[in-house]
């Protein structure tokens, strides 16, 4: 009997220290560890990432690890980094703008993916028959404010203009679908449009010299690679004495006279609470609509305004 309560033990013993060893190589159950691909710093980008972190860490404090990596505007460090986050089996991947939401659509199908200042999710993902969900591991919230009230803006802020130079980065898909969309709303106002596309941030003082020797209004989309260039292009529009209305705030703040734009913190708060809902409740990020920001404002740069003698609406606000 001693023999066989002694075996009974031992191999109690043996099971419980296999499991401590099976646990003990896996993740703890209750910290959770997010992957961040940033694409490039800018404001916007900035903002919806601190917005993302700071739902994260009001729900879970401690409990959530952040890894975040930007790509420097680069799409192929993209892939790096969101190859990287696989390797490590990361609980989630935040992936912030179009170019790391595509590098982590390739890298993996099982990792739950939330992207944020997406323009167009079935553009970035060449979704037909869009429904409002992926069907698969990507969910998100978008960044876009609606393109026919952005034309209204051009239209009556410059009522006579004829022609509007659409600026926009050639690499970047959702900027091409905003320009697109622009150029049919500010068609059916009358106003006609020039496409001035540049392939990086390398050629944007020659398209931008283009654009102000041809047009007299210009109009920026939200473009990443445009966005942390608004110096170089303020310089050159600004003393040309030719306006742009941008497609967000961060954008305007650098570079624009007027925007109707969106808060970045906000969809970035937004995505990580759908992030919780994933990593906490289970809900089914294959069934998870793409979630839009609630409000525009009109808004509007108060130095580059008074610069070109611009009145403004009563109802714009001012960037702070």
């Amino acid at each position: 009997m001693k023999k066989t309560l002694k075996k009974i033990i031992v191999a109690g013993l043996a099971l419980a220290m296999a499991v401590t060893s099976l646990t003990g190589c896996g993740k703890k159950s209750d910290t959770f560890t997010i992957g961040i691909c940033q694409l490039i710093e800018h404001p916007a980008l900035d903002a919806a990432t601190q917005g993302f972190q700071d739902a994260l860490k009001e729900r879970l404090g401690d409990k959530v690890v952040f890894d975040l990596q930007n790509a420097q505007g680069e799409a192929p460090n993209c892939g790096t980094i969101v190859n990287t986050f696989v390797s490590k089996n990361v609980d989630l991947i935040l992936a912030n703008a179009t170019a790391p939401l595509q590098a982590a659509a390739a890298a993996t199908t099982q990792i739950p993916i939330l992207g944020t200042s997406i323009t167009d999710y079935a553009t970035a993902l060449d979704i037909d028959n869009w429904s409002g969900a992926s069907g698969r591991n990507i969910s998100g919230t978008c960044d876009l404010a609606p393109l026919d009230k952005q034309a209204d803006i051009v239209k009556e802020l410059f009522p006579d203009v004829t022609k509007v130079g659409l600026i926009y980065c050639s690499a970047e898909p959702n900027s091409k679908y905003q320009v697109d969309n622009m150029a049919k709303y500010l068609k059916n106002l009358g106003i006609e449009t020039a496409n001035y596309s540049f392939v990086d941030s390398n050629d944007i003082s020659a398209v931008l010299n283009a654009a102000v020797a041809d047009c007299k209004v210009l109009y920026v989309p939200t473009d990443n690679t445009a966005a942390a260039a608004t110096s170089t292009i303020n310089n050159i529009a600004l003393p040309a004495g030719v306006p742009i209305v941008a497609g967000e705030a961060g954008i305007c703040s650098g570079c624009g006279v007027a925007t109707l734009s969106i808060s970045y913190y906000d969809i970035g708060y937004t995505t990580g609470v759908m992030a919780y809902d994933i990593l906490v409740n289970g809900a089914d990020i294959s069934k998870m609509d793409i979630q839009y920001a609630p409000n525009v404002t009109k808004q509007y740069n108060k130095d580059n305004c008074d610069a070109l003698n611009l009145t403004i609406p009563a109802d714009y606000e001012p960037i702070q």
